[in-house]
């Protein structure tokens, strides 16, 4: 079930009018209610999954979905005791499900300091707005124009920029962010429709343990259901980019411009160069290094340091860059005539 604390939860509506206003058919269950959205692997019985690629057949076979909405040729698969909907599109009914059923809460009314801080060494700058359900931690500043959204949680001794947004959030202690940081925005995630590409509701949160920093203007997703996670004590530069779901270990460190795509896993003590980016869905090992500019497209162990595009071990990179220089170097010119 998404955060209350960021989403209010609607009402719950039959399998029939989930299928009739999510353009698919209801072929079992009809009559049950759906209260929630959930994957496949944590749903229970009052909510619907999806499934819209084979190779997630197993997690079908064994979800605890109420209803489940997947291709007419899955239908097999899903448990006896499941609901179910037909959709030629799977992800898109389920997002539009999503939007039925989950709305994130809005800064409708702004509160005063008092009622979010812990005590008097809250310190928050002219222009700051704070949205409803907002604590903040004694010994930390807001700084002016920021913007801290409903139910987002700020511990004690943080320093927060000036002209920064905060949105579906729990940060710990000692965390700085610096000025225009964005943290908690909806995700990328876009699924195919017969009218176009359409979003997909982002219902995670972003968690931010203690002694994070994090760069002017860097941003950082809200999960997609699951949350964005960056570990103690990781340090991000300017202008980076960590994409929805993530998992950050302790002590990394970023340097300007990185991009991580979403559902990366770090281990602790990794270093990314500038400017490296890192493809969806890998899981970099613990001590590993990313060297600047380096295009990851693999996992890395722990302990290696890999460079190039596409990125392999740096041992590997400067062979095969002293051999292309050999051979260039080695064609003669051709002659003047």
């Amino acid at each position: 079930m998404p955060d209350s604390r960021f989403f209010q939860t609607l009402s719950p509506l039959s399998v029939v009018e989930l299928a009739a206003k999510t353009g698919g058919e209801a072929v079992r269950g009809g009559d049950r209610m759906i209260g929630s959205v959930a994957p496949l692997s944590s749903a229970d019985g009052g909510a619907i999954a999806f499934m819209g690629d084979r190779k997630f057949v197993a997690a079908l076979a064994a979800t605890q979905a109420g209803c489940v909405i997947v291709p007419e040729q899955a239908v097999g698969s899903v448990p006896a005791e499941a609901a179910v909907i037909v959709s030629r599109t799977p992800q898109a009914s389920w997002a539009m499900a999503s939007a039925l059923l989950h709305r994130p809460l809005s800064l409708d009314r702004a509160i005063a300091p008092s009622e979010a801080s812990e005590d008097d060494s809250v310190v928050i700058e002219p222009g700051a707005v704070l949205g409803e359900g907002v604590r903040i931690g004694r010994g930390t500043r807001i700084g002016a124009n920021t913007v801290i959204g409903p139910g987002v949680q700020i511990g004690r001794d943080c320093v927060i920029g000036s002209n920064v947004t905060v949105g579906f959030a729990l940060i710990g202690d000692r965390v700085k962010l610096y000025a225009g940081a964005r943290i908690g925005e909806a995700g990328f995630g876009a699924t195919g429709t017969a009218a176009g590409a359409m979003d997909i509701p982002q219902l995670g949160r972003v968690i931010l343990q203690d002694g994070v920093t994090v760069g002017a203007n860097s941003c950082i997703d809200r999960g997609a259901y699951d949350d964005t996670v960056i570990g103690e004590n990781t340090k991000i530069d300017n202008l980076v980019m960590v994409g929805h779901n993530c998992v950050i270990g302790r002590n990394n460190l970023m340097a300007a411009n990185t991009g991580i795509s979403g559902s990366v896993t770090s281990g602790d003590n990794v270093i990314f160069g500038g400017k490296a980016g890192i493809g969806d869905h890998l899981t970099i090992g613990e001590g590993a290094r990313v060297a600047a500019g380096a295009g990851v497209l693999a996992d890395i162990p722990p302990g290696e340091t890999w460079s190039g595009y596409p990125a392999r071990p740096i041992r590997q990179f400067l062979r095969e860059t002293v051999w292309l220089a050999k051979q260039a170097s080695s064609r003669k010119a051709p002659r003047e005539s």
